[in-house]
């Protein structure tokens, strides 16, 4: 069982403005917490997470309210920020390998490669591109007793 995972914005997302996705990620999320399993993302994660959350009321896809209440929930997810010291670097490096046309998903990439972990998406393009076991798309995980269980 791991002791830490990365989570990219998707997947939090997922649990923020319900999608079909969204059983499996609040299960996966859940399972997480009952086993203490530490969740951690690049400082980029916060950003993005807000941004969509308020794109989301502006364009008027969600009321404000819900917005509100999204946002609400989102700070109280226990997501750490970790800066990985050679995190821009070693972004960079990961995009180019992995022939991506932004270095947004590779933080995330580097995030979990240095740190020896799981990296959680509901970023299908993303796991199609990257193919490394420790990408995770929540779509190939439900239904399991043990989530993490490939």
């Amino acid at each position: 069982m791991p002791q830490r995972v990365c989570v990219d914005a998707s997947l939090a997302l997922l649990l923020l403005l319900p999608e079909i996705l969204t059983p499996k990620v609040e299960a996966m999320w859940q399972f997480w917490s009952e086993e203490n399993v530490e969740i951690v993302a690049p400082p980029l994660f916060f950003a993005e997470v807000t941004s969509v959350i308020r794109e989301s009321v502006y364009f008027g896809r969600i009321l404000p309210q819900e917005g509100e209440d999204a946002f609400a929930v989102f700070t109280e997810l226990s997501v750490k920020a970790v800066q990985l010291s050679d995190l821009q670097s070693g972004a960079w490096a990961l995009a180019k390998q992995y022939n991506r046309p932004r270095a947004y998903d590779a933080q995330y990439l580097a995030v979990a490669s240095g740190l020896d972990c799981e990296l959680w998406t509901a970023d299908h393009r993303l796991v199609n591109a990257v193919r490394v076991p420790w990408l995770r798309w929540i779509g190939d995980h439900a239904g399991r007793s043990t989530p993490t269980q490939s």
